[in-house]
C-alpha cells in the first residue's frame, strides 16, 4: 500500500519524505477509541513538524511526528521521550477548536453528531505552531495548535466520555444519518 509522508523544512516548505514503517490504533472498545493501542496500518499520510520549537515561555511539547493512518482513521502523535498518543479522526472532528464547533464563548458549543466515519483528506501545516486537518465532511476551519493537540492527548478519556454523555442526553448518534 502507498504511504505518503510530509515534512516541514526550517523554511516552512512542506516536502515529501521517504515513507517509514508506521503503526495505527484500533478501537479497543465498542464506544471508546483508545488513544494508545496499536495494530499495523496499511496506508498513512504524515506531517512532520521539523524545526518547530516551543517559545521560551511555553512548556507545551511539540510533536516530533504526526501521522494520519487512513485505514484506521487515527492520528498518531509522537512526542519527545517516546510518548505516543493516538486520537481518532472522529474525536478530533467533534473537538475541533473552530468557532463552528466551539462557538464564540462558553456554553455556545455545538454538539457534533454523525461523525463516526469522518476521514481526514489532508493535513496542512500552519506556520510553526499548528496544523489544519481537512476533514472528509468538508470541515476545515479548525486550527489545532500544539497546545490544543497536547491537551486533547492528555484529556482524551475524559473528553470522549463527556462527548458520549452529551450525545446520549441529546438522543443523538455517532453514526451518520
Amino acid at each position: 500500500m502507498k504511504t505518503t509522508a510530509l515534512s516541514r523544512s526550517r523554511t516552512g516548505v512542506v516536502q515529501p519524505q521517504d515513507p517509514g514503517t508506521s503503526r495505527a490504533a484500533a478501537h479497543s472498545g465498542a464506544n471508546t477509541p483508545s488513544p494508545r493501542s496499536e495494530t499495523p496500518s496499511s496506508e498513512t499520510l504524515a506531517a512532520r513538524p521539523q524545526g518547530s520549537a516551543p517559545s521560551p515561555r511555553s512548556e507545551t511539547p511539540i510533536p516530533e511526528s504526526i501521522v494520519a493512518h487512513q485505514a484506521s482513521r487515527i492520528l498518531e502523535l509522537a512526542y519527545p521521550g517516546d510518548r505516543r498518543y493516538r486520537l481518532s479522526f472522529e474525536f478530533l472532528r467533534v473537538y475541533s477548536p473552530s468557532a463552528e464547533v466551539q462557538g464564540h464563548g462558553p456554553g455556545q458549543e455545538v454538539l457534533q453528531t454523525g461523525k463516526r466515519n469522518v476521514g481526514i483528506v489532508r493535513i496542512e501545516p500552519v506556520g510553526n505552531y499548528a496544523i489544519k486537518p481537512v476533514f472528509s465532511d468538508g470541515h476545515e476551519s479548525g486550527l489545532y495548535s500544539w497546545e490544543v493537540l497536547h491537551r486533547l492527548c492528555l484529556q482524551h478519556d475524559a473528553l470522549w466520555n463527556t462527548y458520549l454523555k452529551r450525545l446520549e442526553a441529546a438522543g443523538a448518534r455517532r453514526e451518520p444519518d
